[in-house]
């Protein structure tokens, strides 16, 4: 059975559009895109997974009124698509300690620069 993978984005997704392609190759096999999430909703990242026929979802934190209810509203999202790895590819927001607790050993980072210093 295929995992279900949602990757969290903030800008253009080119990463994205990595991982997109590489699942069309055949590249990825164990598991499947089934969610994108945004903090950003202009994310041009949106555009590509809804190309791609990707569920989308915006969790805009100038919106919430602290990191707890934006991390609440990133669950929700990520249980409603009953996800089992998280990617971050490029997304610009700091997640706390108890967020990556509950998915320990679920997420990867493939942006891994040393923020802001080397965006982008």
């Amino acid at each position: 059975m295929l995992k279900r993978i949602a990757v969290l984005v903030s800008g253009g997704g080119t990463n994205l559009q990595a991982l997109i392609d590489a699942q069309k190759s055949d590249i990825i096999t164990s598991g499947e895109i089934t969610l994108v999430i945004s903090n950003n909703p202009d994310a041009y990242a949106l555009e590509r997974a809804k190309n791609a026929g990707i569920n989308t979802v915006v969790v805009n934190k100038k919106e919430c009124a602290d990191q707890t209810e934006f991390e609440k509203k990133l669950v929700l999202a990520l249980e409603e698509n009953r996800t089992d790895f998280i990617v971050l590819a490029g997304f610009m927001c700091i997640l706390s300690e108890s967020f990556t607790k509950k998915y320990a050993n679920r997420i990867i980072n493939v942006h891994p620069s040393l923020i802001p210093s080397f965006c982008g």
